[in-house]
């Protein structure tokens, strides 16, 4: 009896179990959420804002310095290696 289960239970799991499971993940991962050309342009909208607001800072900063020369601004240390200007 165990020599007839033991092919059969192997060869169910090999020819159901692995395809059930292979199938079961890859439409979880067709369901995931992924990111829409509205999302994309909100992104380059808020990327380009960003951006004006810090040369706009800068600009404040350059003002408070030329009238006050011992302010000193508190700048973080920025990474150059990244670049932001990427686009897909």
């Amino acid at each position: 009896m165990e020599e007839v289960f033991v092919p059969i239970a192997v060869v169910g799991m090999l020819f159901i179990g692995m395809p059930w499971l292979i199938f079961h993940y890859v439409t979880k991962w067709k369901q995931a959420p992924k990111i829409t050309d509205e999302d994309e342009r909100l992104l380059d909208e808020l990327h380009l804002l960003a951006r004006r607001l810090e040369d706009r800072l800068q600009t404040v900063e350059r003002i408070v310095a030329a009238d006050n020369p011992d302010f000193r601004p508190q700048r973080p240390e920025q990474d150059d290696s990244y670049t932001f200007d990427r686009r897909n």
